[in-house]
This record gives structure tokens, C-alpha cells and sequence, in this order.
């Protein structure tokens, strides 16, 4: 598989650049989802809330990635009352699981790889079903974005790669 070196960067909450970063992150995760809702169930098969939150942690590290992952579901709630309040807990779970797992494999790897990507895609997804499942106590509906998901999923993956590829340099 091809991997790409990148500058990859763990920024800190002292740091001015940790929250234009996540501003920027967290402006895509408000735009991307209404596109997405545009489309009938585009929220629940292009899981667009997460994408911006991948980049912003793999790329900036697990503060950029966290302020992304918990501030993009609350202020989307907010301003358009979506996600959902019922669903809400189960994506901000989800979303810090991402963070988490994005920031500890660009730290550990320290390059973009679509095996990598791959890896932190699963990791957030099937310990989020096991967690969406404790808290909604329905299977069915826990292993939705293995159901229908996929293509975000797939999208996460390798639009994730790409954007982490074109901005490799910065």
C-alpha cells in the first residue's frame, strides 16, 4: 500500500493555532452534513459528521481532534437540531473515539497509509456499535453504520487519505 510523509503536528490548548484549526475542522463538519441531507439518508450513509474530525486529529493531533469531535455534533444540534438529541450521546462517543484513535495512528505511524486510515475507521466504529449498543439497548439499530453506512465509511477512508495527501506539506 502507498504511504505518504507528512508534517504531522500535536498542537496544545495554549497554542492560538489549536482553535483556528478546529474552528476550520469544526466550520467543515456544519457544511458537510447539510450537503449530505440534501441527499435522502445522506447523514446516515455518508456519516459525513466524522470526516472533518479524522483530518483535524490525524493531521493536528488529539486536541484539535477532541475540540473537532465534541464541538461539531453540539453546535450542528444547535444550529439545525441534528443530529438528533436522542442520537447525540452516541455521536459525540464516536466522534472522541475517532479523535483518539486518528491522533494515536498518525503518532504512531507517523505517515498517511490507507491501512492506517483503515485501522482507525474499524477501531472507532466497532468500539462505538459496542457503546451505541450499551446505551440503546437495540443490536439493530447500534450496527446501523455497518448496515448502511459503508459508504461514508469508504469515503472516511479514502477522501480522508486524499485530503490528509494534498495537505502533507502544510
Amino acid at each position: 500500500m502507498e504511504t505518504t510523509s507528512v508534517k504531522l503536528y500535536s498542537l496544545n490548548y495554549k497554542e492560538v493555532k489549536t482553535y483556528l484549526f478546529a474552528s476550520l475542522f469544526i466550520a467543515g463538519n456544519l457544511v458537510l452534513p447539510q450537503i449530505c441531507h440534501l441527499v435522502p439518508n445522506g447523514g446516515l450513509t455518508l456519516l459525513p459528521i466524522y470526516f472533518f474530525t479524522l483530518i483535524a486529529a490525524y493531521k493536528y493531533g488529539f486536541k484539535v481532534g477532541l475540540l473537532t469531535a465534541i464541538l461539531s455534533p453540539l453546535v450542528n444540534y444547535l444550529l439545525f437540531a441534528m443530529p438528533s438529541l436522542d442520537v447525540l450521546p452516541v455521536i459525540l462517543a464516536k466522534s472522541t473515539l475517532l479523535a483518539g484513535a486518528a491522533a494515536y495512528a498518525a503518532h504512531k505511524f507517523e505517515k498517511v497509509s490507507i491501512l492506517a486510515i483503515i485501522g482507525v475507521v474499524l477501531a472507532y466504529q466497532v468500539v462505538g456499535t459496542l457503546i451505541e449498543w450499551a446505551i440503546v439497548k437495540d443490536f439493530f439499530l447500534a450496527v446501523q453504520d455497518f448496515r448502511i453506512g459503508i459508504p461514508g465509511m469508504l469515503i472516511q477512508v479514502f477522501g480522508g487519505y486524499a485530503v490528509l495527501k494534498a495537505i502533507a506539506k502544510l
